[in-house]
Parts: structure tokens; C-alpha cells; sequence
């Protein structure tokens, strides 16, 4: 008989676990986060993971917590064999870890202990690591702590959004997921304990962490343009107005002074504590994203420095 699976998950960087999970297993129950306000019309919307629920005819739990009676009933009655967690949005309780006969396992999108939390992509292309990848590990109460089952590493490149190493990420989560869980099931595989002296931490992102700081380096500006993309974004004042930077690069350009105005092979660019900043593309408040060059046309007080 085929081992009963509930899963937990929110956004599209659970999506493919779930779908992989439904092809080879019995997924008895999903649970996602409540519908939200979404948009400039704050119309109520689905989570991702619900939306491919609903398409893969699974039934769906939206409870605003896990740590009520009702909560801890309604999984209880699933009778899962192992429940499966990838970017849920809720620290589980000890109650609800206990329910499934085989535990509880996470995919998570860090190479565990580096990077727990709520953003782990976010924070490796922000700190420029060289790899990166997911972990998949039994489920504790601390944190992103618990022993790990699995790790799958790439590389990260210079210049990768958010967004895109997100979806990577997320197909690399499931299939490694896929790949494992045969064995722990038959209880052939072991979780190794984290080294907790090694533990980085990835909090949640805030809006407030969008404004860009030219007192910051070119390099370490251009990596937060990438991680923020496309939320909270990345931008920054110019004329009273607020401009959008949606891409750039770094030009090794020594010596200029910070926040000032460049262009730069037809680019704006902007000087930093160390080097510049050049803005590759822009969205100024009220338009459509553009071009750098588009920006550009009509600006007087930027200094060609070719």
C-alpha cells in the first residue's frame, strides 16, 4: 500500500515537490497558507501550492495556524505516514511534528546549517557565495536545526535574480526529495545532526530593506538588485522621484564620488563608496520598466565619464 503524504507549502518553490510527490504517492491532505490580498486591487488570491492542488484534485486545509485543536484533528485524521514541508510559512509544533508515524521532512533551499531561515536565497546571492543548493532534513522545533537526510549543491553565478535561482532550486528540492524518500521510508537512510557552530541566518525580508545606499560598494549593491528581485525590489531617489532598478552591473571605475550621476557606454551609472553602479534597466515611478539608455534620454544632470 502506498505510504500516506500530507503536504505543506505556499509558494511556487513548492509547487514542484508537490506535483512530484502526486505522480509516485498518495497525498492524503495539502495544507497552504489562508488566501491573501494580492495586487493593486487587493483581490483575495490562492497560494500556488493551492492552485495546484485544486488541479491536481487533492484536497486543501487553510488554516491561519497549526497550533489549534482543529488544526492538530484535521491532520490527525489524514493518518499520514510522513508529511512534507517546502516554504510552508509556519514553525510547526512539537504536537504536529509527532503526528506522522515517519516524521516530518523539509526542503529547504540553503545547503543547511548555512542559511536558515525565511530567505536563504535571497541571502547567498546578497553575500556572492560561490554554491549554493538544497537540503532535505527531518523536521525539529528550532529553526531550519533538524538532522540532515540529503544535500544537492550548484553553482551560483554572478548575476543570477532571485526569482531565477528560486525555480532551480525548486526542481533540484523535488527531485532529490523523490530520490530519498524510498529509503527513509524503508528506514535505510540515517539523518546526519547540523553542525550548530556553522548556522547562518536568512530572516525575512522587509520592504524597508529596498532603498539602496550608494555609501555601500558598487559590488555589493549590484547583489542586492539580483536578491531582491522581484521582491522588495531595489531603488532609489532621483529628482524627488522614485526609480526602480531592475538590473545592472558594476564598472571597475575608481575614484567617483558617491551618489553621483555617470554615464557610462550610453548607460546612467551611479558612483558608490567603490566603484560604480550601472543601471542596466529602470522603472521610474508611474512607467513601464525601460532600458538604461531609454532613462537616459532627457536627463541633463548625468557626467559622461568615457
Amino acid at each position: 500500500m502506498s505510504p500516506r503524504i500530507v503536504f505543506l507549502g505556499s509558494p511556487d518553490f513548492a509547487v514542484p515537490s508537490l506535483e512530484e510527490l502526486a505522480k509516485s504517492y498518495k497525498v492524503v491532505g495539502v495544507i497552504t497558507q489562508p488566501d491573501r490580498p494580492f495586487g493593486r486591487g487587493q483581490k483575495m488570491a490562492p497560494s500556488a501550492v493551492k492552485d495546484s492542488a485544486l488541479s491536481l484534485d487533492l484536497p486543501v486545509y487553510q488554516p491561519e495556524s497549526l497550533r489549534t485543536l482543529e488544526a492538530y484533528a484535521k491532520i490527525s485524521a489524514w493518518q499520514p505516514d510522513v508529511m512534507v514541508v517546502a516554504a510552508y510559512g509556519q514553525i510547526l509544533s512539537r504536537e504536529v511534528l509527532n503526528i506522522a508515524k515517519k516524521g516530518c521532512l523539509n526542503v529547504h533551499a540553503s545547503l543547511l546549517p548555512r542559511w536558515r531561515g525565511a530567505s536563504p536565497i535571497q541571502a547567498a546571492i546578497e553575500a556572492g557565495d560561490a554554491t549554493t543548493g538544497v537540503t532535505i532534513m527531518e523536521m525539529v522545533q528550532k529553526l531550519d536545526a533538524g538532522p540532515i537526510i540529503a544535500k544537492r549543491e550548484v553553482p551560483l553565478r554572478s548575476g543570477t535574480f532571485a526569482d531565477e535561482l528560486s525555480q532551480q532550486l525548486s526542481y533540484l528540492g523535488a527531485r532529490t526529495l523523490i530520490e530519498v524518500l524510498p529509503a527513509w521510508l524503508d528506514g535505510k537512510l540515517k539523518a546526519v545532526p547540523q553542525d550548530d557552530s556553522l548556522a547562518t541566518y536568512a530572516p525575512m525580508l522587509k520592504k524597508s530593506q529596498s532603498k539602496l545606499d550608494f555609501n555601500e560598494t558598487a559590488e555589493q549593491l549590484n547583489r542586492k538588485v539580483h536578491a531582491y528581485h522581484p521582491w522588495p525590489g531595489t531603488s532609489f531617489e532621483h529628482n524627488g522621484q522614485l526609480i526602480k532598478v531592475l538590473d545592472a552591473h558594476v564598472h571597475d571605475t575608481f575614484g567617483a564620488e558617491v551618489g553621483l550621476h555617470y554615464v557610462v557606454n550610453g548607460l546612467p551609472a551611479i558612483g558608490t563608496s567603490e566603484c560604480l553602479l550601472v543601471l542596466d534597466k529602470v522603472q521610474p515611478a508611474g512607467k513601464k520598466p525601460m532600458s538604461g539608455e531609454d532613462f537616459l534620454r532627457g536627463q541633463r544632470d548625468w557626467l559622461d565619464c568615457e
